[in-house]
């Protein structure tokens, strides 16, 4: 035992000085999870705020269908307060499509001799949904338009004698009950950020996984390590602890880069996407980054033992990265799936590899502890490390796969 340990340790230590050495894992270990959590959070969120404030802050030229017989409709939008009425073109809906401009306003014919006579029509918004700019531009003519048919309705009350709460008896009020941390966009950024620590664990142990493997191939050294003393078990061990130390810490710097980029973008007050539009501070706590670095800890195996087994069947780097490829999108494709809504923790998504350590995260990240799901998920993913594991070794045992032709 204690020799199989130190021939296991010397294996490490051996492949650790030369990863050391290789910046490429360097970049990807190190730099790349420190940096990508402060670019998403206060990079990215402070450059959404400058793209809203200012689409806010244009003046949107807007087009008028009709309304030539309701003289006060259009007298009233051509007062409003940042837009600017156009002439109406006869490519107007082109003019949407090409966002020339954002929105055209059909007024039916004889408007507003039909709200005289207490008839009912309907003006029509034509815009380009889903475009930040066009959105914009119809929610102020959305508002005037409430605000004036709000006015109709008082005024033909007022002409009754008749009270304004005849038409609304009673107001309906929402009252949030969650914590901050738990409202508007955390369960969202809780997948996002679930997403970005197993890509990263991934993405972590990839390099050093091909370069032990395809990359001993190709540079000719396989034979000579293979040819040592060391028994191959203990050579496939040493050799997963340094892809299994690469992941872990890039999980690591991802969670503690997370939790500091969080409390910078709070203290900035960004409008950024993990505060949302509600004002929301959406921080991470000591307690939830060590449970999300915890549960890293058997995916990290599993990748590890799995990228291992996957590049050993390689010859060269480039092969490797080919084989490894459809092994990214199955783990990215899970990994998005927690980010969507309406999919929650079930006894049978807690077996789903992946899947399970994601959806977990999202809720780890937000304060809620399912401790049988916490029981089963890291049970499970033990077992599916301990079986990738196992076939990595099985895999180094023959002869056929290291020196395939």
């Amino acid at each position: 035992m204690i020799m199989a340990l130190r021939s296991i340790g010397i294996v490490y230590r051996k492949e650790l000085k030369e990863a050391l050495r290789d910046r490429r894992t360097l970049v990807t270990m190190l730099v790349v999870p420190l940096l990508i959590f402060p670019l998403l959070s206060v990079g990215f969120g402070a450059m959404v705020a400058v793209i809203i404030g200012k689409a806010q802050e244009e003046v949107p030229k807007i087009m008028i269908k009709g309304g030539a017989d309701s003289p006060d409709v259009v007298e009233g939008l051509k007062k409003m307060d940042k837009i600017r009425i156009v002439p109406l073109a006869d490519d107007w809906r082109d003019q949407i499509v090409n966002k020339q401009i954002p929105l055209v306003i059909e007024i039916p014919r004889g408007f507003e001799k039909s709200l005289a006579n207490q008839e009912q029509l309907t003006v029509t918004l034509y815009d380009y949904s889903g475009e930040l700019k066009s959105e914009i531009a119809r929610g102020k003519i959305q508002k005037f338009f409430d605000d004036y048919r709000d006015r109709v309705v008082t005024n033909r009350l007022a002409t009754k004698n008749l009270p304004a709460s005849l038409v609304k008896p009673f107001d309906v009020k929402q009252q949030n009950v969650a914590p901050p941390e738990k409202s508007g966009g955390a369960l969202f950024f809780g997948g996002f950020i679930a997403y970005i620590v197993v890509f990263l664990c991934l993405n972590g142990g990839m390099h050093p996984a091909i370069d032990l493997t395809a990359g001993e191939k190709e540079r000719g050294t396989m034979e000579t390590i293979l040819s040592s003393p060391i028994p191959r078990a203990n050579l496939v061990i040493g050799k997963f602890l340094l892809v299994l130390t690469t992941a872990l810490t890039t999980a690591a710097l991802s969670v503690i880069s997370m939790g500091v980029s969080f409390t910078i973008a709070n203290h900035l007050r960004t409008a950024s996407a993990q505060a949302g539009d509600t004002g929301m501070n959406f921080h991470i706590g000591f307690g939830a980054a060590l449970s999300v670095f915890i549960m890293a800890i058997p995916l990290a195996v599993l990748f590890a033992a799995v990228l291992i087994t996957v590049a050993t069947f390689a010859k060269t780097n480039k092969e490797a990265q080919s084989y490894i490829m459809p092994l990214m999108f199955l783990v990215i494709i899970p990994a998005v799936a927690a980010m969507l809504p309406g999919i929650d923790l079930t006894p049978k998504l807690a077996l789903v590899p992946i899947l399970n350590v994601s959806l977990l995260c999202k809720e780890l990240v937000i304060g809620t502890y399912h401790w049988n799901y916490i029981a089963i998920i890291f049970t499970s993913t033990c077992v599916y490390a301990a079986f990738a594991l196992f076939l990595a070794v099985k895999m180094f045992q023959r002869e056929s796969v290291l020196f395939r032709s």
